[in-house]
């Protein structure tokens, strides 16, 4: 394994001090270290000369798996979301695909009500007023006995939804996969359709993956369904909000806040419409960089690469051929 030639991209694995570093260093890798994401401009630079990648959201086409090839051997995905990924190309060509399910939730759901909690409460607006030597004050809103309308109950939205009763929430679900035995031990009431959990919410929280059906679900037609000053989160993907469509919402107050950790484009131009927004709050993709959760993932995204190299078994992989 000691002529392996590894390239992280990942910038909170690089940042984060712990155990993945050890586990890196035990595996004798030659390492090449990039701050990603990587446009695919950047990826095609570096195409071929690799074994493998330890990825954050790199734009992974099929142009840069046919360009690394064939030495590329696999590509181990630190997080979950294989959006970046042309997933279908490496199948193709016998790349695993490894990925870090499991490693997140918690502190991704921890994010969502930090947004939903600052806008409620304004937050931003208190703590601006006290650092610049004031005292101005503004009335905020009470989350409990809310409705939160949870899109995607996969591991992070059943965390929200835990949360969300232990601060007095009713829960709304939507998923096509449905854990009934867990909808009934946490009182998570199941929609039977998007336009039916849209109509309900006070609070719309997104984790759902970005495919096809899911980009732009969040759009001025999607949004005329909700109630006025309905509030938005998106610790997802940005892909799944329509920007423009969300800067008329918020400005004509049907949407009264949007918590958002992700961006179509990331990081943003300097005049994103969203930056500026009184009732926006934008993080810059942070939402599971805690350091309990990025070591989780960074063990995990290491430990794959070894067991694959090694002949064994990774933790998790998600094609097959």
């Amino acid at each position: 394994m000691s002529s392996t030639r590894v390239l992280l991209t990942t910038t909170s694995f690089q940042d984060t001090p712990g155990r993945h570093h050890d586990l890196m260093a035990a595996a004798g890798f030659e390492v090449v270290i990039e701050r990603g994401p990587l446009p695919e401009s950047r990826m095609l630079e570096l195409a071929g000369e690799f074994d493998a990648f330890i990825c954050g959201d790199d734009a992974i086409t099929r142009a840069v798996i046919e360009k690394s090839l064939p030495r590329l051997k696999v590509i181990s995905k630190y997080g979950i979301g294989l959006d970046k990924i042309d997933v279908k190309s490496a199948t193709e060509y016998k790349i695993p695909v490894l990925f870090t399910p499991g490693v997140n939730h918690t502190t991704v759901a921890e994010h969502t009500f930090l947004l939903l909690l600052a806008l409620e409460k304004n937050f931003y607006f208190h703590t601006d007023s006290t650092r610049s030597g004031g005292w101005k004050r503004t009335t905020g809103h009470e989350i409990m006995g809310k409705t939160i309308g949870i899109v995607g109950l996969g591991r992070i939205g059943k965390e929200v939804a835990i949360r969300a009763r232990a601060f007095g929430m009713e829960v709304v679900g939507y998923d096509l996969y449905w854990d009934e035995k867990f909808a009934a031990q946490y009182n998570v009431k199941r929609a039977s359709t998007l336009d039916e959990i849209f109509a309900c919410s006070d609070y719309l929280s997104l984790h759902t993956n970005l495919t096809p059906e899911t980009q732009d679900m969040i759009c001025t037609a999607s949004i005329a369904k909700m109630k006025k000053g309905v509030i938005i989160l998106n610790c997802a993907r940005g892909e799944i909000v329509h920007t423009e469509d969300m800067v008329a919402a918020l400005q004509s107050g049907q949407v009264a806040g949007y918590g958002t950790d992700v961006l179509e484009v990331e990081p943003p131009q300097a005049d994103h419409p969203l930056l500026n927004l009184p009732n926006c709050i934008v993080t810059p993709h942070i939402g599971s960089r805690t350091h309990e959760s990025v070591q989780r993932q960074a063990c995990c995204a290491v430990e794959n690469l070894t067991l694959f190299l090694a002949g064994q078994k990774p933790h998790a992989q998600a094609n097959t051929f």
